[in-house]
Parts: C-alpha cells; structure tokens; sequence
C-alpha cells in the first residue's frame, strides 16, 4: 500500500496537469511550489456544500471536486489553523503532510457538516447519540451531535453547529441537512419561522438555544 504522502502526491499530480501562477484572492502562488529545499505547497478551497477541491481549478463542481474518501479522511484530521506566517489572511487554515503544506481557504468555515448518522453509541441520557458527518469523510469523519448547540445566524440564516477547536471550533451546516432539522426549530409566537429559534425539538426534548453568535 502507498504511505498517505505518496498517495496524495499521486493524486494531486493527476490532478494538477498543468501548473498555471495564478492569484486568489490577492494570494499568488504556484501548486507544488517549493519555497524550500524537500518542501512542496499546494492551496486548496472548501464550499458552502462541504465539497475541496484544488484552488485554482477553474470550474468548481460534484465531478471536479476530491471524492475519493481515504484522501478526504487523511486532510481533514490533519487540518489545524494555519501559523507558518505564509498565506495566513487567504489561506487560514492547512493541513501538514510531513515536507507538503497544504494551505485551505474557503466559502464561510472550514469544516462543514453533510450528513446526520444514526446513533450507535449512548448518548448522556442514555440513548443513542447522533453524529454529524462532515466533508465527505463519512463515518471517519464526525462529531457528535449536540442539538442545544445550535446557532442559526440571523441575517444570512445559515445554520452552524460546534466542531474540534483546530478546524476552528464551529462548522457550517450544509444547506440539505439544515432543511432536514429546519422543522424540529421553534420560532417566538410572534415571529413564525421567521428571526432565530429559540427551542430545538429533537428525540422527545425541547432543546433551549442560546442563540449566542459562536464566532
């Protein structure tokens, strides 16, 4: 078997069939740039849906985007706040290879929730726990659900959920699953469905939201 390194070097070279200079967001750089001796860069962009693909990729889609999910799994426990001091206002976040540093950038957070899983462990009250899965990763990449930590943001009514502290503590919601949650959300009389929650109805309890902004 290939050594994770090797894999995703297999698979960026693939994907990087021609090397273009190009500039993202006031970011100039070269994919497999190497700033140092044995050191390669490659940048990366993550969507509102949860889908990465390689920065400069010119048409940004489901067939563009990585899907192959040992490659997924490996980036995304990898990825950490970006602390190198190169790129760190476009590219805030990275994820370490041994000798590669693979920058990321994206649409809102880092880390992006797709998917609910049925519970297979106990939860506190003794049921089974929910977990969200998030990038693509399946069941080897997810947190568990925790549905009083719900935040709805008021003007853009995204939906964010907390996640590890390294990918930023608080990932998004992708729009499918929040439309699955949206009918366990109660709203004030006077505001039906409108504004943010207050209560998340969810396994037979009323979940109280904070509602307080968690970035």
């Amino acid at each position: 078997l290939e050594e994770p390194c090797q894999a995703l070097r297999r698979l960026l070279d693939a994907a990087a069939t021609t090397v273009e200079r190009c500039a993202r967001r006031n970011a100039a750089y070269v994919q497999g740039q190497a700033p140092e001796p044995h050191l390669r860069e490659y940048f990366y962009y993550i969507d509102h849906q949860g889908q990465l693909f390689l920065d400069d990729t010119k048409v940004k889609n489901f067939i563009t985007c990585f899907k192959d999910k040992q490659f997924l799994v490996f980036f995304f426990t990898r990825l950490r706040p970006n602390e190198t001091g190169r790129y760190q206002d476009q590219f805030p976040f990275l994820a370490l290879c041994g000798r590669e540093r693979n920058f990321l950038r994206c649409d809102d957070r880092p880390l992006v929730f797709t998917h609910m899983l049925p519970g297979v462990g106990l939860g506190d009250g003794g049921g089974a726990s929910e977990m969200l899965s998030f990038c693509g990763g399946g069941d080897k990449l997810t947190a568990p659900f925790r549905p009083e930590a719900l935040f709805m943001h008021p003007r853009t009514g995204r939906l964010y959920h907390p996640c590890a502290n390294r990918a930023g503590s608080v990932g998004l919601v992708r729009s499918a699953l929040a439309f699955e949650l949206s009918p366990h959300f109660e709203y004030p009389p006077d505001q039906p469905h409108g504004g943010q929650p207050t209560h998340f109805l969810w396994a037979g309890e009323r979940h109280s939201l904070t509602n307080d902004a968690p970035f």
